[in-house]
């Protein structure tokens, strides 16, 4: 147990030192890919694009999945959406969302020392510390709370660090930090909103993969890394 408390500790001192220069620990990276799959089968992808601009990152996701069965259309996913930060303050967002043919949005400035929300499912102002939940930053293992980047909505979450695994994914091995975030409410297990398991590279810090279980078992795999 001592050994197991100290291994979380050392990590999380690990993640505050990056924490402070996001943009320099994510200055050589161009490009994610993501495969996603839907009961083991690649249903569609979500793909992150890196652009620096002096001292402003952008990160551009294009995300899309459908599935059918039976010839039946039972789910139909498109989103976009642009992440801005400033030395590694998120100062904008926004996004639009088609989830079965309806319409989502979240748009977010910095204003004031904080974050102003405008979504489809929330409108008001949040701490300055909050992260959209693309999962792309590690930084979201450590706060309480996560926007929703498809409809801004505030979702507090409490996040479990499980251990450290080996794990393959597209015939590459890597050592995974993995982690579980379930919401922070008092409704029962199999309604929460959030209750997602999220593996990071240890090395690297980037998110290689997640799960969770809705209808069947969904999956996230990192494909490409530029």
């Amino acid at each position: 147990m001592r050994k197991y408390l100290l291994q979380i500790i050392v990590f999380y001192l690990i993640l505050t030192f990056n924490s402070y220069s996001l943009v320099e620990h994510y200055k050589n990276l161009n490009f994610l890919k993501y495969g996603l799959y839907f009961n083991d089968k690649l249903i569609g992808q979500h793909t992150f694009e890196f652009k620096k601009k002096d001292e402003l990152l952008y990160v551009v996701g294009v995300g899309n999945f459908t599935v059918e069965k039976l010839g039946v259309l039972l789910f139909d996913f498109k989103t976009k959406s642009e992440e801005v930060y400033d030395k590694g303050q998120l100062i904008n967002y926004s996004s639009k969302t088609t989830q079965n043919k309806k319409e989502k949005y979240s748009n977010i400035k910095f204003a004031n020392d904080s974050l102003i929300i405008d979504g489809s499912s929330f409108k008001g102002t949040a701490k300055k510390n909050l992260i959209v939940g693309t999962w792309w930053n590690h930084e979201i293992v450590q706060i309480g709370k996560q926007i929703s980047p498809i409809s801004g909505r505030l979702l507090p979450q409490k996040v479990s660090f499980l251990g450290k695994k080996d794990i393959k994914i597209n015939n590459k091995s890597y050592r995974a930090l993995h982690f579980n975030f379930l919401s922070d409410d008092d409704v029962s297990i199999d309604k929460k909103k959030l209750n997602i398991n999220i593996w990071y590279d240890e090395e690297s810090l980037l998110w290689i993969k997640s799960s969770y279980n809705k209808f069947g078992l969904w999956e996230y795999r990192l494909l490409e890394v530029e």
